[in-house]
């Protein structure tokens, strides 16, 4: 269930309060542009994707069931834009050499230097891995694994089954780890081991 605030911004929203809508893209917008950045791919694009799945949500608020989380009710609509912006283009190849915003760095600001730059290696390494998955499985992908929702949260927001959701997830990693060298495996274990091991 949504937490209380959060349910009287989204009233007073619908009423017309900007205020209590810019609250919510506030507390939420770190969690829709992750999202979409991983999905996509790209900074430039994830941040249009972002907005846009605001605007969306913004023209459904009245729609939103309180009962319901309101951050997966959120990240439905930004993974179901983004769905659609994938199959648009066909899964073009992007370009994983720009440098990772600030926002994703999987890097602590405690980190060394020499420490900051692995981890930004190893997350433009997976998110190459990710951009050669199938758009479901990536979304599967990022919403495990990223966001450590569960199978039946996951399912929620694909429309899908638990079931269902447990064999794209297992499908991904095998995906995954085919499109892995022994070497890699080895070298990036820290960070590849939770998406080939078991359920």
């Amino acid at each position: 269930m949504t937490d209380p605030v959060i349910t009287q911004w989204v009233n007073a929203a619908i009423d017309g309060d900007q205020e209590a809508f810019a609250e919510i893209v506030y507390s939420f917008q770190d969690a829709v542009f992750n999202l979409c950045y991983r999905l996509l791919g790209d900074s430039a694009e994830a941040e249009d994707a972002a907005q846009e799945a605001f605007l969306k949500a913004y023209g459904n608020l009245h729609r939103y069931d309180s009962e319901r989380s309101f951050k997966t009710w959120l990240l439905t609509i930004a993974s179901n834009h983004c769905i659609d912006r994938l199959r648009k283009r066909r899964m073009t190849t992007v370009s994983i050499d720009e440098p990772i915003p600030a926002t994703l760095s999987l890097a602590s600001r405690d980190l060394q230097p020499e420490q900051a730059a692995i981890q930004q290696e190893r997350s433009r390494r997976m998110q190459a891995l990710l951009e050669q998955l199938p758009e479901d499985y990536r979304l599967s992908v990022v919403l495990r694994y990223w966001y450590d929702y569960s199978y039946q949260e996951i399912a929620d927001i694909m429309n899908s089954t638990e079931s269902a959701i447990k064999s794209r997830l297992f499908r991904a990693r095998q995906m995954l780890a085919d499109k892995i060298d022994h070497s890699e495996r080895s070298s990036d274990s820290g960070l590849l081991n939770p998406l080939m091991e078991g359920m």
